[in-house]
């Protein structure tokens, strides 16, 4: 079964589905292959594999490790052409659609495409949208993003939108790597109503209370990075944060 196909299905079967997010940056070498056994225990359904800043060599390290301690889909999510590995599953081939530069809009995906075709990446398309969350992050400095007003919803709605009718599989609200505040519970409802395809809420999630009320608004997928990268006992954290998505998936099925 293909990636998108598995989280289709836990979509469907549980209601919604959590991610791991990995920043090869931030976390290598033993740790990756610790942290990966903690996540798949935890019922992740995938460990998403990414960062602004991360080159070529340790995005491949980082993948290859993984695969060797886990069986959940290892899904790319790169930050530049360099964040693109041949052992991985798939690959989030995204536009940042709210970005003032041409670059992180077509030209980078263009430079990566044939390293995606070469390696045989099954290809996910995503529209990424940036969402203001209280301070300037990461993401939203490199990729030179106008970042959605957070009492806006309906211009994050129309770039879903945009991003559904432009073909995108998949459409991922960002707040951004410790982010002040995550995405707010009426600009994810009023996006929902608006999309036919699943919606990624990601950034600031901190805690599983915070991660139902995503899912409860709305959300089918939440991302975690930041709060399992510096969380004290990762498997506690973890359990909290995807026992919040699972619960909130339940009721949202009944």
């Amino acid at each position: 079964m293909k990636v998108y196909d598995k989280l289709l299905d836990a979509i469907k079967k549980d209601g919604a589905a959590h991610l791991s997010l990995i920043d090869p940056d931030e976390i290598n070498g033993t740790k990756v292959c610790e942290m990966a056994k903690i996540i798949q225990k935890c019922g992740s359904d995938g460990i998403m594999v990414g960062g602004s800043g991360v080159d070529l060599n340790a995005t491949d390290i980082c993948v290859k490790n993984l695969k060797k301690e886990v069986d959940i889909p290892i899904i790319l999510f790169p930050g530049n052409i360099t964040g693109i590995s041949g052992n991985a599953d798939a690959i989030f081939f995204m536009s940042l659609l709210n970005s003032r530069s041409n670059y992180w809009l077509s030209l980078s995906q263009a430079l990566g495409s044939y390293s995606v075709k070469q390696f045989g990446l099954e290809v996910i398309p995503m529209g990424y949208i940036i969402v203001e969350s209280g301070q300037k992050t990461s993401v939203e400095f490199y990729g030179d993003a106008n970042a959605i007003p957070r009492g806006k919803p309906k211009i994050a709605a129309a770039f879903a939108l945009a991003a559904q009718y432009m073909g995108m599989k998949i459409v991922y609200l960002e707040a951004g790597s410790r982010a002040l505040a995550p995405v707010s519970n009426e600009m994810i409802r009023f996006v929902r109503g608006m999309i036919d395809i699943p919606l990624i809420v990601g950034g600031g999630i901190k805690d599983g209370s915070v991660a139902y009320e995503k899912i409860k608004a709305g959300a089918d997928i939440i991302v975690t990075g930041t709060a399992i990268e510096t969380a004290d006992n990762l498997e506690e954290k973890l359990k909290d944060i995807v026992g919040g998505v699972k619960k909130a998936g339940k009721e949202k099925l009944k």
